[in-house]
């Protein structure tokens, strides 16, 4: 933790002291780098399909590299030693306060640490410039944290600003004066980033650039010049040629990338300073700069990609939908019930802001209405989408979005999934998995032929769903067999604990925009939830074992502690009985069968059938008898249950964040009720004085960082008077330990969580046959798992045949004296 004061100084450190705090700095370098959790994944490729290459930026920047005290070096920067030892760092000196600080919202520090005031006046403007240009690293009530990385201003420069804009606005934000490191850092960042773009304008693709020096070095290079479709022209000067007013379906005025900066303007208008008008003007100017552009054959589009990349100049891929004769225009719209949201609004603005359509990324929590933002840009394009998804069950929901939403029918939905079976799949807007596209082994004759013709046409919008469960080799498989001219991510949670999140910046395309959760909380978006994390002692017999077993055991003793049941048990009656509707979460699958037989409820996972999910979900949503419902980690994403409004996890995947934050957006779904503060629940049932606190406490780190609080149960009131609960006594107790030590530990691990891998027969994360190592034992491989070698004394008779194969059956008369008369068998 860093301690940050305004008058209190710190001591001359000593040789010993720095280097004590620089032994501390690499030693939390090696634990980052340490870090396993679900998300680590080999990048190597396999061969089996097209990948898309990264910039050598990217491999340059990675996230991991960016995090405070992760730049000490052997020199040694003292104040950075003392901030990642924990000591407290004297800025009083440096922190030169203005005249009128108490109007302005932001502190800036000098290693790309941005503090945002949200009881400002200007909080809603000042955000929406921050959460352009900074990463989002914790928002509390009342201080946000943002951090400025190379990846968060490539993001704004794609949405039109430009360095000294930025600068200019963060100086007339900050308290104080800006740190000389903090404009060197955004010009440095932005040096080359956003400076040259590909755009497909009448059907004809071009690399513009405002910059000659760029224009310059492109023409001059080899591969560059070859892809060009006239090589001897020698004037690249043209129109910028972007029509204006583009209005996004569903809004009411035009969007464009001058609007943040304009409402920042408003905000800050004081008569002694004009630094942020001086900055607008620059954007218009820009605006206005030559424009040169040179045509490049379209096959060879992606070569000219690859070498722009290489000379450190990534193209940012822009598409004129409204100017595309060749793509057929196709008759789709938002019909009028569909009323989108202003933060929705904002985040489309990004991606129209210009007049065409940039390819990138959208965050919003769960329940935000991210479905209705794809819909909505698909409406706006009006060319053929292609959408996919995670699972068969979010094909069917997104099916549903576009038919609820859009004056598209269902019908004129395609459907592209195993066992489909619809041979007239192919529409102008087509659902489908990652699995379905990604996989490169062999198909039946039929579907490969229908996966041919998905990837001979030419898409206008690629709709990526939960783009953050995908490992970064089937994302580039996928980007590289479908041909797409605009690509839009969604996800609730932008985050990975591999650090190859930021990877998506030049496989998809930058951050255009992410949402706040309080925000969202406070204008009645979002459910109001409570949180709680529920303590349940182990009892002395299951703690015993706990202590003295192997680490697949623990899980299932931790997650079948009697204390756990019978307060999950409490938990559901006392719901139930005020009407609500729940949702149990359990990894382990061996937990989740014995929750649902001990509360007789329906629960969904992994061997699951899609015809048995859709209806068990359908009854939990429409039949009030039906309360409760458990689910496996399949349903973590992309199941739309807006009715559930608690949710009981009795078993998770180790210190998952994302999951936490996954399963908490399945009761986000605004639900009012009068009178009451909270109207959704979250509890996190946790066996005390086991690895599982540890993993919660890790769990909860990014829902606290969005402002989150947990309240800690030590003791569910009621619920020992309560004799209606089972494993109330020592001898249920003894027999359910019993049935846990018997259980196999391979039955509590769930082999794959998609239906199309199942039915491909492959692993979708890896995209490799599903296999799975297992512990076990020669005894177990023989068919004698159980028994147990006991030696005795040989008889000196001979054994006869039913002896050795061990037959006691007594037989039928006719055949005793045939039996009697056969040869006894020498053994």
């Amino acid at each position: 933790t860093t301690v940050v004061v305004l008058r209190m100084g710190t001591g001359e450190l000593d040789d010993e002291g720095r280097r004590s705090r620089r032994r501390v700095g690499k030693e939390r370098k090696k634990r980052r780098r340490d870090l396993e959790d679900e998300d680590e994944e080999v990048e190597e490729d396999n061969g089996d399909g097209v990948m898309v290459s990264l910039p050598e930026v990217a491999r340059e920047i990675r996230p991991d590299r960016t995090f405070l005290g992760d730049d000490l070096d052997d020199a040694g920067d003292e104040d950075n030693a003392a901030g990642a030892a924990g000591e407290i760092l004297d800025y009083s000196e440096a922190l030169d306060l203005k005249a009128d600080h108490e109007h302005r919202p932001v502190w800036v520090a000098a290693d790309g640490r941005i503090f945002l005031e949200t009881f400002s006046p200007i909080y809603r403007q000042a955000y929406d410039f921050l959460v352009a240009i900074a990463e989002p690293v914790s928002r509390p009530e009342l201080i946000h944290e943002y951090r400025l990385t190379p990846y968060a201003l490539y993001a704004a420069v794609s949405v039109g600003l430009e360095a000294e804009s930025i600068i200019a606005v963060l100086g007339r934000l900050c308290k104080t004066n800006l740190p000389p490191e903090i404009p060197d850092l955004i010009r440095r960042s932005t040096k080359t980033c956003g400076k040259a773009k590909l755009v497909l304008r009448r059907n004809r693709c071009y690399v513009q650039t405002h910059d000659e020096n760029v224009l310059k070095l492109l023409i001059a290079d080899e591969v560059v010049t070859k892809a060009r479709v006239d090589k001897a022209a020698s004037d690249f000067s043209v129109a910028e040629g972007v029509e204006e007013g583009l209005v996004v379906a569903g809004a009411d005025k035009a969007v464009s990338d001058a609007a943040t900066l304009k409402a920042l303007n408003e905000a800050l208008d004081e008569e002694e300073d004009d630094e942020v008008e001086h900055a607008a003007e620059s954007e218009t100017k820009a605006a206005k700069k030559p424009l040169f552009a040179f045509e490049v054959e379209a096959e060879q589009v992606e070569h000219v990609k690859k070498r722009c990349l290489d000379l450190g100049y990534p193209l940012m891929e822009e598409y004129d939908f409204r100017n595309d004769t060749v793509n057929k225009t196709i008759d789709i719209d938002l019909k009028p019930i569909a009323k989108i949201r202003p933060y929705q609004e904002k985040s489309l603005a990004k991606m129209f802001g210009n007049g065409r359509a940039r390819s990138g990324v959208i965050v919003l929590p769960c329940g935000a209405g991210k479905s209705l933002v794809g819909v909505t840009a698909a409406c706006t394009v009006k060319k053929t989408c292609l959408c996919l998804c995670t699972s068969s069950v979010s094909v069917e929901q997104w099916r549903y979005q576009f038919s609820l939403w859009s004056t598209l029918p269902r019908e004129r939905v395609g459907r592209f999934t195993a066992g489909s079976g619809n041979k007239n799949f192919l529409e102008d807007v087509v659902v489908t998995t990652y699995s379905m596209i990604s996989h490169s082994g062999r198909r039946a004759h039929e579907t490969q032929k229908m996966l041919d013709q998905l990837k001979s046409r030419e898409w206008g919008l690629l709709l990526l769903d939960e783009v953050h469960v995908v490992p970064a080799n089937v994302f580039r498989r996928v980007l590289g067999v479908v041909n797409a001219h605009t690509k839009l991510g969604l996800t609730a949670t932008l985050l990975r604990e591999d650090h190859k999140i930021g990877d998506i910046n030049f496989l998809i395309g930058p951050k255009l925009y992410e949402a706040n959760w309080l925000d969202l909380q406070r204008a009645g978006y979002l459910a109001t939830v409570q949180c709680a994390e529920v303590w349940c002692p182990m009892t002395a017999e299951f703690y015993r074992e706990y202590l003295n077993l192997n680490a697949g055991k623990r899980k299932l003793l931790y997650a079948m502690n009697p204390n756990k049941v019978r307060a999950t048990e409490f938990l559901v009656k006392f719901h139930e009985a005020r009407g609500d509707k729940i949702i149990i979460f359990s990894d382990n699958v061996f937990a989740l069968r014995r929750y649902a037989e001990l509360l007789k409820r329906p629960f969904i996972y992994g061997p699951t059938s899609q015809t048995e999910r859709l209806m068990v979900l359908h009854q939990f949503q429409h039949n009030p008898a039906l309360g409760t419902i458990l689910l496996s980690k399949v349903g973590d994403t992309s199941i739309d249950i807006p009715e559930a409004n608690v949710l009981i996890q009795v078993s998770s995947h180790y210190g998952s964040r994302r999951q936490e934050a996954q399963r908490l957006g399945r009761i986000l779904r605004p639900k009012p009720r009068a009178g009451q503060n909270f109207n959704a629940f979250f509890y996190s049932m946790v066996s005390t004085d086991t690895q599982e606190m540890y993993y919660s406490s890790k769990r909860q780190q990014f829902l606290v960082d969005q402002g989150y609080a947990f309240k800690v149960i030590p003791k569910l009131d009621g619920m020992e008077s309560d004799n209606s609960l089972h494993y109330g006594n020592q001898q249920d107790q003894l027999h359910l330990l019993a049935e846990v030590l018997a259980a196999d530990e391979a039955e509590a691990s769930e082999a794959i969580e998609d239906l199309d891998a199942s039915e491909l027969g492959v692993d979708r994360r890896n995209d490799i046959p599903l296999a799975r190592r297992v512990r076990g034992s020669a005894s177990a491989l023989s068919g004698a798992d159980g028994l147990r070698y006991r030696e005795q004394q040989r008889s000196s008779r001979p054994l006869t045949t039913d002896e050795i194969m061990g037959r006691t059956v007594v037989r039928h008369a006719l055949f005793r004296s045939k039996l009697k008369k056969a040869k006894p068998l020498e053994v």
